[in-house]
């Protein structure tokens, strides 16, 4: 809490930091803090904020940047800039990046470089940890289709732009990239990308970006309660403000959260119940004497919401900057409240017997894929698949016999293990099994 000091030598190294963590995490670190809103900033002496800018934004700009290359170069693919995918996440990421570049050239204008930043970070959240994570099959596909050229190109002209939108908070770390990607001079000789140059479509992205804040949560819940993604579950449930405008997204929300059903519903009150908050620091001087009244009906639950958003607590009226609603669960519900504080996720988190028994299925699944890669087999190899298992699990498994054949290419599975095949050990259902894969 002191102030920095050369005396006292309480702060890292700038020559340090720029060799071991990079000039670009420095220069993130100190042009998106409250330096430049005029307000403090600590410093540790280790230098671990400047750390965690490498970890939030150089490793997923260059991870997005390695997924690419990766599997264009193995496709012998060489992508070009272009805006004109009709597929669901083409469209929504491109409609992302639009506005990526409008509110950055927004906040540069107005000189804001912290709120520039910020826009990157949610940026680069919904390219990897969205776009890049639910594409991965369509960079995985063996034939070079239309599908999978569409996915190229839109990756290339969103890591192309975001770079050159970001060029001026992380110059050299855009430069390589860029540079790598299109084999140009260098991106600061470019022109500002124009917003024109990309499809608007603000309610795709309202709506995908709701999506994601579901799948969010529900992902969230499922870590709360120790379920596994792998465990599929029965239902999970959205209610609350425009939540049935999400419906036509519900094989998305199945398919991440690996659920059987999703309603949506308009009945909130079913499953949550809002808290009032009140802003105490603002409202005291103002209501004075009163204060204390409203602070007692807003304890004693003498509120209600008015159709014009405004708070009636014991008949005093607050406007919206004089409180905070907070969704709460109600007891014995799973559920969590979404970004907007108006809607939430509820999960079924009742495991039944067919439940844990397609779960299972699913586990094996994945340990067979992993061998699969650690034996160096391509993804189209079909194979033999040898599995030593306890009873009980082989019993499920024989149940699921068809879904794990289909998943792992697997002509023909048996329940003995040969003397052929990659062979590995492994723990499902927390009992040890072994298999044995051979390619056909």
């Amino acid at each position: 809490g002191q102030k920095l000091s050369k005396r006292l030598r309480n702060y890292p190294s700038p020559e340090e930091v720029c060799n071991t963590l990079g000039a670009d995490a420095l220069r993130w670190f100190l042009i998106s803090s409250p330096i430049l809103r005029g307000l403090d900033l600590e410093i540790d002496r280790q230098g671990k904020g400047i750390a965690e800018c490498v970890r939030t934004v150089v490793n997923p700009i260059w991870n997005a940047y390695y997924f690419f290359t990766l599997y264009a170069n193995a496709d012998e693919v060489k992508a070009e800039f272009s805006t004109k995918s009709k597929a669901l996440l083409d469209c929504y990421i491109l409609a992302k990046t639009r506005e990526l570049v409008e509110g950055v050239t927004k906040s540069m204008d107005a000189y804001d470089l912290a709120e520039a930043c910020q826009q990157i970070l949610a940026y680069l959240e919904a390219l990897n940890n969205w776009y890049i994570r639910r594409s991965r099959d369509r960079f995985w596909k063996h034939e070079l289709d239309q599908d999978k050229k569409d996915a190229y190109n839109t990756l290339y002209t969103a890591l192309c732009t975001l770079c050159q939108v970001a060029a001026p908070l992380l110059p050299l770390t855009t430069e390589e990239v860029y540079k790598g990607l299109t084999g140009e001079k260098s991106v600061h000789l470019t022109d500002w990308p124009k917003t024109e140059a990309f499809p608007a479509n603000h309610d795709l992205v309202y709506e995908m970006d709701r999506i994601r804040d579901v799948c969010s949560n529900g992902l969230s819940i499922r870590e709360e309660h120790n379920l596994r993604t792998r465990l599929p579950l029965q239902r999970l449930t959205v209610a609350g403000h425009d939540s049935k405008r999400l419906a036509s997204y519900a094989s998305l929300i199945r398919d991440e959260l690996n659920v059987k059903e999703i309603d949506f519903s308009d009945d909130i009150e079913r499953f949550a119940v809002f808290q009032l908050q009140l802003n105490a620091r603002e409202l005291g001087p103002r209501l004075g004497s009163e204060m204390k009244d409203v602070l007692a009906a807003s304890k004693q639950g003498k509120w209600k919401i008015l159709p014009d958003g405004r708070v009636d607590v014991g008949g005093k009226v607050l406007d919206k900057g004089d409180f905070v609603l907070k969704l709460a669960s109600k007891e014995g519900v799973a559920s969590k409240a979404l970004s907007t504080n108006d809607a939430v996720v509820v999960l079924d988190i009742q495991v039944t017997a067919e439940l844990a028994e397609e779960g299972t299925a699913r586990d094996l699944v994945r340990l067979v894929q992993q061998s699969r890669k650690e034996a160096g087999f391509h993804i189209a190899d079909h194979i033999h698949l040898a599995l030593s298992l306890p009873a009980e699990i082989e019993k499920t498994v024989r149940k699921h016999e068809r879904y794990i054949a289909e998943q792992t290419l697997a002509d023909k599975i048996e329940f003995a293990l040969g003397s052929n095949g990659f062979r590995q050990e492994g723990t499902l259902d927390g009992k040890a099994i072994t298999l044995a894969v051979a390619k056909v």
